[in-house]
């Protein structure tokens, strides 16, 4: 069964834990760096874990790994032989598994609440260029170059065990159709995915959202269809043109509203007086029903969320 509805069934929301990186970051780690937050898992693996519990315990149904940018070609370009870069791959399933294992072993944390789940972030094409085409979808690849470079990657994650995969930050539709094509290789496996967009009506490479929508909902692997990576002041109208083509939950994990340079590498806070949680209730109102956070924000927004999610925790 979609691991999505499952909880769905129990409860109006699933919530998502927030952001990775700007945890790491917080707890002293340097994440300058082609790899990104999967250069932790090469170093620091114990903080990964921690990042997990954090988020578990402010009210996460759901957290994503560490894999967004972990590659087999990522890590062998830095010196890695396959067998080890497959092993980083795993272990960036085993030790969320591991954090969600022990939190669920205490009673208490068992609560108004459905036994959380784990998601094998997939990161696209553009993520492992670390150029920033993750943002514009301009690949100089066709669907089967795509497929190529993703199949691997996930016979790797999916052997590790997660309980879906979270296709996220998703550009361009051509993406979206190689990695559901492999899926379609792989019976049983649900995944999202999840799309970064550039206004209220086009993703990052200026394809509507409607016609992504359209296109994956005819397929019954794909768990769930959204927008994560995005201002949040977009998410209201992307919800409204994803419902009117599926009836598959609609899933969004915005930013926090801070601005990015992208030359100076340097956030800007959001001036906005409106926290996540109202914002996030807006989201539901709207039609989603996965909701979580993506850059900047933090296991408080999380809470928040949870909240009003389950008023009685």
């Amino acid at each position: 069964m979609n691991p999505i509805d499952n909880i769905l069934q129990k409860q109006p929301v699933l919530i998502l834990d927030g952001a990775f990186s700007t945890e790491l970051e917080r707890r002293g780690c340097d994440l300058n760096d082609p790899l990104w937050s999967a250069k932790i898992l090469m170093e620091n693996p114990g903080e990964v874990a921690a990042v997990h519990e954090d988020y578990f315990y402010a009210g996460a149904d759901c957290v994503i790994t560490a894999s967004y940018q972990a590659t087999y070609e990522g890590f062998m370009k830095r010196g890695l032989s396959e067998v080890e870069a497959s092993r980083l791959i795993a272990s960036s399933i085993s030790l969320a598994l591991e954090v969600r294992d022990r939190f669920w072993e205490k009673v208490e944390n068992r609560v108004n609440r459905p036994r959380p789940l784990v998601a094998a972030s997939v990161g696209p094409y553009g993520a492992y260029l670390a150029d920033g085409s993750e943002y514009r979808g301009d690949y100089d690849l066709d669907e089967e170059a795509l497929m190529r470079f993703h199949k691997k990657r996930l016979e790797t994650l999916i052997a590790a065990g997660p309980d879906i995969l979270a296709c996220e930050t998703i550009p361009c539709l051509l993406e979206a159709k190689a990695v559901v094509r492999l899926l379609e290789e792989m019976p049983g496996v649900y995944a999202w995915i999840s799309f970064s967009a550039r206004d209220g009506e086009h993703i990052n490479n200026g394809e509507r959202i409607e016609d992504c929508a359209r296109w994956l909902d005819n397929h019954e692997q794909v768990a769930a269809i959204g927008i994560n990576c995005t201002a949040p002041e977009y998410i209201e109208s992307l919800i409204e043109r994803i419902r009117k083509e599926t009836n598959k939950p609609v899933i969004v994990y915005p930013n926090s509203g801070d601005r990015y340079d992208a030359a100076e590498k340097t956030w800007y806070s959001d001036s906005s007086d409106v926290s996540y949680g109202e914002r996030s209730l807006r989201w539901h109102k709207k039609g989603a029903q996965v909701i979580g956070g993506c850059c900047k924000t933090t296991p408080d927004d999380i809470r928040k969320i949870a909240a009003w999610v389950r008023p009685s925790c």
